[in-house]
């Protein structure tokens, strides 16, 4: 028997869960077509919301449009379908990044469907964390959820962190004199009005505190500018990095690492972590390479996170389902 198509609300809630993944700057570069007869959503890249200067490829924009696949993916199995997911199905249209196809029914129970509770809480944490080293298996675990997507996670430590938080400040440095970075940056960064209004971009009350001291490799999304009531904190002496990487650097690897970064938030999260990322050194072609993986000096990047146990820190905006999703026949 051939089942019921999803209702066009039961796919507009799904659309919204795809959409509470992070992206880079919170610029939510896609939108989704869901074509009824066929059960099948596109997954878009809106190339209009790219960053010209810091993402002059589009991988960090494929890399938040898979995190929206992978989020979508957990939708669909919790609510009791088996997501067949095709990357870039048509070569001659590149905005077309993923297909998912509701092949048939399942249960809500395996792996993927699991994190579904995970979605509405994960939220990027900018504040401190506490001294707290992760526990080896669940630094395992969390490894095997990126495995389970195609990717790596690898936890750097000595000598290797030590090269990695150096290269932070060289990009941060860096992004305070580059003005191309500085225009990326205040395209999507302003008051909390105007995020809440446009429903997009990182509004004050979701910068964190003023780093202070510590180590821990953090973004100023105010420019080193006063913000009233923005206070000045202390990072963690250790902090604790995460690694995501792919053998190749293609677009469908983007997209791997993607699902696989968010995979390992949602898991993360129902943890008890909190966690955020940061993509100074990948804006940069020279400061990405050094990032690889030391023991082999193969692979590629794509993701560094900051995970711990500390504060989830607010919500930043999303736009409504409705300036995203479009329902076909």
């Amino acid at each position: 028997m051939n089942p019921t198509a999803p209702s066009d609300e039961q796919a507009a809630a799904m659309v919204r869960d795809a959409v509470a993944a992070p992206s880079m700057h919170n610029a939510q570069p896609w939108r989704f077509r869901y074509v009824r007869h066929a059960r099948t959503f596109a997954v878009l890249a809106d190339f209009e919301r790219a960053m010209p200067h810091s993402d002059p490829y589009a991988r960090a924009l494929h890399l938040g449009c898979g995190a929206a696949l992978l989020n979508l993916r957990v939708a669909t199995v919790h609510e009791g379908w088996h997501p067949e997911t095709t990357l870039l199905p048509d070569p001659a249209d590149r905005t077309r990044l993923a297909s998912v196809r509701l092949a048939g029914r399942v249960s809500g129970e395996d792996e993927l469907g699991q994190l579904y509770p995970a979605i509405r809480r994960r939220h990027s944490s900018r504040d401190p964390f506490e001294e707290r080293r992760i526990p080896e298996p669940l630094r395992e675990e969390l490894g095997a959820a990126s495995q389970a997507e195609g990717a790596t996670l690898t936890f750097p430590a000595s000598w290797h962190l030590q090269e990695i938080l150096e290269i932070f400040q060289e990009a941060e440095a860096r992004n305070l004199t580059d003005p191309g970075s500085g225009q990326d940056l205040a395209r999507w960064t302003g008051d909390g009005a105007f995020a809440e209004a446009t429903g997009e971009g990182v509004p004050v009350y979701a910068y964190g505190p003023r780093k202070r001291g510590g180590k821990a490799p953090m973004r100023d999304f105010g420019q080193g500018a006063r913000v009233a009531g923005r206070e000045a904190a202390d990072f963690e002496r250790s902090p604790q990095l995460a690694l995501v990487g792919t053998v190749h650097d293609r677009p469908e690897d983007w997209l791997r690492a993607g699902q696989a970064m968010e995979r390992v938030l949602l898991l993360a999260t129902l943890r008890g972590l909190s966690a955020s990322f940061a993509t100074q050194p990948l804006e940069w072609t020279d400061l990405r390479w050094p990032l690889r993986d030391p023991s082999t000096g193969t692979g590629f990047t794509q993701v560094v996170l900051r995970l711990g146990y500390g504060p989830g820190g607010p919500g930043a905006p999303r736009r409504s389902v409705s300036q995203v999703l479009d329902i076909e026949p």
